[in-house]
């Protein structure tokens, strides 16, 4: 007999307490008919399965409606709104769980604190699972404000956020988490093969499993590919490439040759030539009044590469690699802290022969060595870097992904005094990466790998790792939908393959972590071809913003350089905001959006800092599109404001990171307002926000148009004439004309909730209980602020 299910409309909770701790609340209803108790546990099915609690919802909430933490909602592959279908879920005690995580998370969480943070959860492979006790119904015998302190204590603030992946469960499927489970991190010996899914390997390290034992049962591993946990000290690099963001991988995987390092390889070859001088040529370097030591910092963003970078350097020069993760030091108390780091410099020291040189590799340095308030510790570690550097054949090499967040003294002349910078894939290094993480991948044969690399600006090789996954995932569920072959027919079973639209859906899906802390744009799929009329204000857009992120190279064979930013002004309610949207979905940019207020804060600094992080974003997210709306509230004429200067310190935050020393390199700034002579004059100069573009008001064929896109979805009787109405209505803006429409339909509906059509005379109706909202003082302002700036 097939369990019951029920599709329902899935909601985010607004419930603290439930947040992030796999709870469904679904209504009493909604649990009778599943013949279901209070927590017991259900599947939910969207774009993935995944494995919840069920729990009864707060009074009032529509019977329809399951409410779920973000989590949860994205272990299901869904959006608010969407259509989950709940069922009773068949939930085995766990005899072990494989984890992934973070450097931090490893670094500072033992296997027993992981189990007890997820005692009482259910879990499916490929689950991402917070650190947050079950404590809204505990398992029985759980400390809970015990296990709260245990975690506070291991990772620090940051473990009410922090979150593990569920890599593997034995048994498979759907598992709960008990106090005889074994918790594992991916990657330790005593798991064997995750790729095969053997349970035997080589004996534990100290700590590698928690529970009563760490025999038995296989770890069946859910066809998700195993990717291996950072191991200090080893020079392991991950393999295909583009698993490049991942941690380092278990020992006895190859290193990357330069060659493969898509997009990398003239800063990788770089960095082989420094090493090849110190190590095999220090004479030389003496001879010529240089030193034969070596200090490198590497910066780039999130995800590109940079650790499996230094691997691979160090594997071509026949170097030992030598690691230490900032990250995990940082978290631990200063005592221990300082023992970790001098326990792997003395190991590198050590190691250091003429025969087998050594690389010493500080991943993330920032968090070990910050610029913000360094720690006593910082002073400590520098010192016994500087005696570690001073090593003959020793190399040391750091990276980091926010550079301005590094503690100053590591760039000292006998430290890392020389910085090696990786660029964001471009567009042939994207689709050369695609390709490459695709080769033993079954794909569709009209499979275009280029059409989905231009779907992806910013995305690094740790996005693409993300996209491929979640192209398996949706082309596993559509197989697995399909009807199998009945036996003794003559029907061929078609192989599971990866298709198209399974790559182009999962680019969707996954958010670069070059936006993972910024607030986007949502285009909603909407481009300019789809606005009507506006045909100069396009054209001018498109010049403005999309040329110079396009076609580059024809601004450098004409000499010229490109806009750097643009102004868009008009009367409030006329589809600024509309048109950009536009843009970026025309243009397939990355879009950080910003109201100009969000970035004024009163500490002395701190709006300064914000607008140099917007823009570091945005050039690590490039190509890109820095919309400032509101831009009349961030930057008002200095000098008028009584803020105690903060307004007038953004502004000159933001006139420096427009034209100043480190210029702008694919992002373009738009700022959109109401009141442009509220603006700083020096903003709309040459070089910064030079192009203004003026949106006026819709005629009458604009408002005719915004009638007919915003009545596409409404049925409409006969005698309606959208044209007439259009020119009829006079004064009014676009949102206007859309809350018009809005009000007839819901006129019908006060006259009858079975209501099938809007009339003419809903329309006159909702005419007259809709004002224009646009002030004619405030567009003859405008049109001559226009007049004067052609």
């Amino acid at each position: 007999m097939l369990d019951p299910t029920v599709p329902l409309v899935v909601r985010v909770t607004p419930s603290a307490a439930d947040a992030r701790r796999g709870v469904v609340r679904l209504h009493p209803e909604v649990l009778d008919a599943l013949g279901l108790q209070s927590w017991d546990a259900v599947t939910l099915t969207g774009a993935r399965v995944t494995t919840a609690l069920a729990a009864p919802a707060a009074p009032g909430v529509a019977p329809g409606q399951a409410t779920v933490d973000d989590v949860l909602l994205s272990n299901a592959g869904l959006t608010d709104g969407a259509t989950v279908v709940v069922a009773p879920a068949r939930v085995a005690a766990a005899r072990r769980v494989l984890l992934t995580g973070s450097r931090l998370a490893r670094a500072a969480l033992t296997p027993e604190t992981a189990r007890l943070a997820l005692l009482g959860k259910v879990v499916t492979g490929g689950d991402a699972v917070s650190l947050l006790p079950q404590d809204v119904e505990p398992v029985a015998g759980l400390d809970v404000a015990a296990a709260r302190r245990r975690l506070a204590g291991a990772v620090g603030g940051a473990w009410t956020t922090e979150l593990l992946t569920v890599a593997g469960t034995d048994p498979g499927g759907a598992v709960a988490v008990v106090p005889s489970t074994v918790v594992g991190w991916q990657g330790d010996g005593a798991w064997g093969s995750a790729a095969d899914g053997s349970g035997s390997g080589q004996p534990s390290p100290v700590g590698a499993l928690s529970g009563p034992a760490a025999a038995g049962g296989s770890l069946q591993h859910g066809g998700f590919a195993a990717v291996g946990v950072q191991q200090s000290h080893h020079a392991a690099i991950p393999t295909p490439p583009g698993t490049v963001a991942a941690d380092a991988t278990a020992p006895g995987e190859r290193a990357l040759d330069l060659d493969e390092l898509v997009g990398q390889t003239e800063v990788a070859r770089r960095l082989v030539e420094w090493l090849e001088l110190t190590f095999r040529r220090p004479e030389l370097l003496t001879s010529l009044g240089g030193s034969a030591r070596l200090g490198v910092l590497v910066v780039g963003p999130e995800g590109v590469g940079k650790a499996t970078l230094v691997r691979s350097a160090a594997a071509a020069v026949g170097a030992r690699c030598v690691e230490l993760a900032a990250p995990g030091a940082a978290a631990l108390e200063p005592a221990a802290a300082s023992a970790r780091v001098h326990d792997v410099l003395a190991e590198a020291r050590t190691a250091a022969r003429p025969d087998a040189p050594v690389v010493l590799l500080i991943t993330d340095v920032d968090a070990l060595l910050p610029a913000a308030d360094p720690p006593p510790l910082a002073t400590l570690v520098l010192d016994v870097l500087r005696a570690t550097v001073a090593t003959p054949h020793l190399a040391l090499v750091a990276t980091t992904s926010a550079p301005e967040s590094v503690d100053p003294r590591l760039r000292a002349p006998d430290l890392a005094d020389r910085e090696l910078g990786l660029p964001l894939p471009d567009l042939r290094a994207r689709t050369e990466l695609l390709r490459r993480l695709l080769v033993d991948v079954p794909t569709a044969d009209d499979i275009d790998l280029r059409a989905v690399a231009e779907r992806t600006p910013g995305f690094v090789a740790a996005d693409l790792v993300a996209v491929r996954r979640e192209a398996a995932v949706a082309a596993a569920l559509r197989h697995g939908a399909r009807p199998a072959a009945s036996a003794g027919t003559d029907t061929v079973e078609v192989p599971p393959r990866v298709g198209q639209q399974d790559l182009l859906d999962a680019v969707g899906a996954v958010r670069p972590i070059s936006m993972s802390s910024s607030a986007t744009l949502q285009t909603g799929g909407i481009t300019l071809d789809q606005v009507g009329d506006m045909v100069e204000v396009k054209q001018a857009l498109t010049e403005a913003v999309l040329w110079p992120l396009r076609y580059p190279d024809s601004f450098a064979r004409l000499g010229v350089d490109p806009p750097r930013g643009v102004l868009v002004y008009g009367p409030p309610g006329c589809g600024k905001t509309f048109l950009l949207r536009a843009l970026a979905g025309t243009g397939q940019l990355n879009v950080l959006a910003v109201k100009g207020a969000e970035l004024l804060d009163k500490y002395v600094g701190e709006s300064e800092r914000a607008v140099r992080e917007l823009f570091r974003r945005a050039g690590d997210a490039s190509p890109a599109l820095v919309f400032l709306d509101e831009v009349d509230a961030l930057a008002p004429r200095r000098g008028q404001s009584s803020d105690s200067g903060v307004a007038d310190r953004v502004v000159a935050a933001l006139l420096t990171e427009l034209d100043g020393a480190q210029p702008l390199r694919d992002v373009v700034v738009v700022g959109a307002t109401n009141r442009p002579e509220l603006i700083d004059p020096a903003l709309l100069r040459p070089g910064r926000l030079e192009r203004l573009i003026y949106v006026p008001p819709p005629d009458g064929a604009a408002r005719a148009d915004i009638l007919r896109a915003a009545a596409a979805h409404t049925p409409l009787a006969p005698d309606v004439d959208l044209d007439a109405l259009g020119a009829e209505l006079e004064g009014y803006s676009a949102a206007d004309c859309a809350a018009v429409l809005r009000e007839a339909a819901l006129t019908a509906m006060r006259e009858s909730l079975e209501a099938t059509e809007v009339t003419a005379a809903h329309l006159a109706a909702a005419r007259a209980a809709v004002a224009p909202s646009l002030d004619p003082a405030q567009l003859l302002a405008l049109e001559a602020y226009a007049a004067r700036r052609p």
